[in-house]
């Protein structure tokens, strides 16, 4: 009895491997209903091999079936979050930073027992996986008779219901779950190896790289440009039915309130280079002008001499250039692609409250502090800010709440509010709490925006502000785009009327049929709009 349960179980283990899905969507029981292919051509060839080499072989292959499980557990998780397969060449260097959203979103404890569950998990499900086919192995061979008619009958039917396009419960009765997933992994690696150079040559071709400063962004002269990038502001944000009419209301109100103060705006959509988190990569798509989705990328352009739509305002001599970063926590030498001067991280901004989860801070203390450190001096030269607000990163819970501008303080008003939000880690597991916890976070972080925008803003502010990228699926689904929206807000006229031919929405929303460029065409359409003359560098 015990043999035939030990049995049962690797078999159960095998198949399960076998079958395991690649997203949540379809990771539900009746996944685990079909016929592998693959087992049956394991069964047919490992119990065939010599005494001797039969366990070893089965062992062998069971590990690396364990191995495979693990890249699809992997999968599970990436496309959970960054909406795509987990790209084993290039997101070892991304647990990591998981480990750091897990502790920062469900405490220190949590993932310290994530990451020792996920060490366990690497050390043995490889090794329990050897031991299931290697037993299942030694069982088959001893009933070579019966297996052979078994697997046969598996076989016909698998050929039968491949051929005919059989399905079960909405997915093909004939699987080959872990063959595609060892052909797309192959494939990405590939791709990815490839890619390197390819993308290297296309990052030293820049439309504006030799043009000298004096002949950069000649109509914006005068005027202090801020950047603000507002987190998972995704184009979910204002089509979602649940989440829309809230995001939809501030946006109105602010509509409102910035066109009484002589504001007006222009809005459209952009497709961003990544979904549900990697800001950095849609940072650096929108600010290079090149398509940054994965880490090879980022680093390549990190490295080189590109010319950043912030660093073009420095290279002028006519602009200082500042960067608010918040969500900085350590060492960070990308300041030097981005051409600031100055860069206040999150230990620079003078903040003694209560982290908010991931976010170091509130955006409305970010905001002040930016006013009160940069924006509100006196100075000789025009200012250019890149503004990066978090209080809408995930998991958006706790939520910061508006308080009196004069009360803000270091902060610390902000500790009764942090102490009354959600629990993180019931937002995380409810898909409904999650929806509605996004929306308003994103409602929060647009108010402190466009209410700074009205209190500190002058005739000569240019205020462009978009999202960096969708949120993750739990929010918008499994199919959604990756559009985010973007808007150009200015008290001076003749800044929206540079930009007519874009055919933008009026306000700060834009209409669902808006125009929809990649991120990458942003940089280019801006420095031309804004008198920028073309000297291609790299040809």
């Amino acid at each position: 009895m015990r043999g035939a349960c030990a049995t049962t179980l690797a078999a159960s283990l095998l198949l399960a491997s076998l079958l395991l899905p690649g997203t949540l969507e379809e990771l539900r029981a009746t996944a685990f209903l079909r016929i592998p292919g693959e087992a049956i051509v394991a069964a047919v060839l490992l119990p065939a091999l010599p005494r001797r080499a039969r366990v070893p072989a089965a062992a062998f292959a069971g590990a690396v079936l364990g191995t495979l499980t693990l890249l699809n557990l992997l999968d599970l998780g990436f496309h959970e979050y960054l909406g795509r397969g987990f790209n084993p060449v290039l997101d070892w260097g991304l647990l990591d930073d998981a480990q750091s959203f897990v502790a920062d979103s469900m405490g220190g404890g949590t993932a310290v027992l994530a990451a020792v569950g996920a060490v366990a998990l690497v050390l043995l499900l490889p090794a329990l996986m050897a031991w299931a086919a290697a037993r299942l192995t030694v069982r088959i061979a001893a009933r070579r008779a019966p297996a052979a008619r078994a697997t046969l009958a598996a076989g016909t039917v698998w050929v039968t219901a491949s051929a005919l396009g059989l399905q079960l419960f909405g997915a093909p009765l004939a699987a080959d779950q872990a063959a595609s997933a060892v052909e797309r992994h192959v494939e990405t690696t590939v791709d990815t190896l490839r890619d390197e150079a390819a993308f290297a040559r296309e990052a030293g071709r820049d439309t504006f790289g030799a043009t000298p400063g004096d002949a950069l962004l000649t109509e914006l002269r005068g005027k202090d440009v801020i950047f603000a990038f507002i987190e998972s502001y995704g184009r979910t944000a204002l089509e979602d039915p649940l989440i829309a009419p809230g995001v939809g209301r501030a946006l109105e109100e602010a509509d409102r309130d910035l066109t009484d103060a002589g504001f007006g705006a222009r809005s459209g959509w952009l497709t961003s280079s990544t979904f549900g988190a990697g800001s950095w990569l849609g940072h650096s798509t929108f600010m290079s002008g090149l398509w940054i989705d994965n880490q090879q990328r980022y680093r390549t352009v990190m490295a080189g001499d590109r010319l950043s739509l912030t660093k073009a305002f420095g290279e002028t001599g006519a602009w200082d250039t500042v960067g608010v970063m918040p969500g900085v926590q350590k060492a960070w030498p990308e300041a030097e692609f981005y051409g600031l001067d100055q860069v206040y991280d999150a230990f620079e901004l003078g903040y003694r409250g209560p982290k908010f989860s991931w976010s170091t801070m509130p955006d409305q203390y970010t905001l002040d502090a930016f006013q009160r450190l940069e924006h509100g001096r006196e100075r000789e030269r025009d200012l250019m800010a890149l503004v990066i607000l978090t209080s809408s990163h995930q998991p958006w819970a706790p939520i910061p709440r508006m308080v009196d501008w004069d009360e803000l303080g270091d902060g610390r008003i902000f500790g009764p509010i942090e102490e009354a939000g959600e629990d993180p880690a019931k937002v995380i597991a409810d898909s409904t709490l999650s929806r509605e916890e996004y929306g308003e976070s994103v409602e929060y972080s647009i108010t402190s925006l466009t209410e700074w925008l009205r209190r500190h803003g002058e005739d000569d502010t240019v205020l462009v502000f978009l999202g960096d990228h969708q949120p993750r699926s739990r929010v918008t689904g499994p199919d959604a785009s990756r559009d985010v929206p973007v808007t150009i807000v200015a008290r001076d006229p003749s800044v929206l009327d540079r930009i007519a031919d874009w055919e933008w929405t009026e306000g700060l929303r834009p209409a669902g049929d808006a125009p929809v460029w990649r991120m990458d065409a942003f940089r280019d359409r801006f420095l031309t709009a804004y008198g920028s003359t073309s000297r291609p560098s790299g040809e």
